[in-house]
């Protein structure tokens, strides 16, 4: 149990009581409280202002968003068996879910572990630790990740942007026997995914239900791929029947990649390289059109003040897809944008939809899949979208 008492001003404990995790820096109590002297990433008991326990987390006063609960229980011991109990839990649900072990394993604040991503690839784990809190408890939570899976190797992937936030340093660890790449299968689909130098944790597992939803869209279509990153929508659509599948990307390892992937299925894809508007525009020039255009692109809005510009190149990049289409023809539209409402979106393909003459219907929606669950509380763990639809000529 830890010495460091957090104490909250009055009624800030409302949205912690209601199951929310967080606690900002203007929240504390900072006269009984001496915040910005607490050590970075030290584990704290959280009270509120009349010292009634809210539960155990940690702080960082170097941060906004200076303290996460990791359980409503004050006097917990946060060790390798409390590690052991909360990795269990996340990996015995994924494993009702899915058949093999491919899936994100741990969902940071949705699985009771702020701060902390597992990707699980077989007996190969890739951990992202994005707070001072859980980098503190690293050594704790590699103890019971041993104890409890075995793995052949760990890839300590903390490269990401988020923890410049929590002044943290970025590098990037091996442990135990990390091979070059490993291989998934998802829906018969087979791909070599690098453990080093790919993109964020090496897989989109997040897009896995999406895409299952293809099959009634692209049997005997020319689709084309938009953001394609290693092939994941692309081989996709080829298992299930497209006639033709293009993919365009603005990385030449990511295409390879995904080259590789086609010959690991006895597929053949069409490669583009370059700037997603640019590429299409071109292919509009050229005549080119296809059954059905996927339109998956990074998140465009990493922050509220991204929010106009990420919207116009929403809007630009539907247009163009819905440019490429033909009369009838089905676009696949998804933002990874957590400041992007899908209300917003569906607004986007709409005026999208009017400014090139069609006639838009939105036949289904997608998120993310069960691997990386929405915590009830927290509206932020629910940040992917994705719509559907038919574009009909007017």
């Amino acid at each position: 149990m830890s010495d460091i008492l957090l104490r909250l001003k009055p009624n800030e404990e409302r949205r912690l009581r209601a199951g929310h995790l967080w606690v900002y820096s203007n929240e504390i109590d900072t006269e009984r409280t001496p915040l910005k002297t607490l050590p970075a990433g030290a584990l704290c008991r959280i009270v509120d202002s009349r010292g009634n326990p809210l539960g155990t987390g940690y702080v960082n006063p170097h941060a906004l968003l200076c303290a996460r609960l990791l359980t409503g229980q004050g006097d917990a011991s946060i060790d390798t068996d409390w590690f052991a109990r909360r990795l269990r839990a996340a990996a015995a649900m994924r494993d009702r879910l899915y058949g093999k072990p491919f899936y994100r394993m741990v969902h940071g604040e949705a699985d009771g572990l702020p701060g902390l991503v597992i990707d699980r690839y077989g007996d190969v784990y890739v951990v992202q630790i994005g707070t001072a809190g859980m980098e503190n408890l690293k050594a704790q939570l590699l103890d019971a990740l041993q104890a409890e899976f075995k793995p052949r190797g760990v890839v300590l992937r903390n490269d990401s942007s988020a923890r410049e936030a929590e002044n943290l340093p970025l590098y990037v660890e091996d442990i135990g026997a990390v091979p070059q790449t490993v291989t998934i299968d998802e829906g018969g689909v087979l791909f070599d995914i690098a453990m080093h130098g790919s993109q964020k944790t090496g897989w989109f597992y997040d897009q896995r239900d999406n895409r299952d939803r293809l099959g009634r869209y692209v049997r005997d279509a020319r689709v084309l791929d938009v953001f394609s990153y290693v092939g994941g929508w692309a081989l996709r659509a080829h298992g299930f029947g497209a006639k033709e599948v293009s993919c365009i990307d603005s990385s030449a390892p990511a295409l390879e990649a995904a080259g590789h992937n086609a010959e690991l299925n006895g597929a053949r894809l069409e490669l583009l390289k370059g700037q997603a508007l640019d590429v299409m525009k071109q292919l509009a020039a050229d005549g080119r059109r296809f059954e059905v255009v996927i339109v998956d692109p990074p998140a465009l809005i990493k922050r509220k003040r991204d929010h106009e510009e990420g919207l116009s190149l929403y809007g630009r990049l539907n247009r163009a897809a819905l440019s490429l289409l033909t009369p009838g023809g089905f676009l696949v539209s998804c933002s990874c944008s957590y400041h992007l409402e899908p209300a917003e979106l569906q607004r986007v393909l709409l005026r999208e939809a009017r400014a090139t003459s069609r006639r838009l219907q939105i036949l289904e929606q997608g998120g993310q899949g069960p691997d990386h669950p929405v915590h009830p509380a927290i509206p932020e763990t629910r940040y992917l979208k994705g719509f559907f639809c038919a574009a009909a000529q007017e």
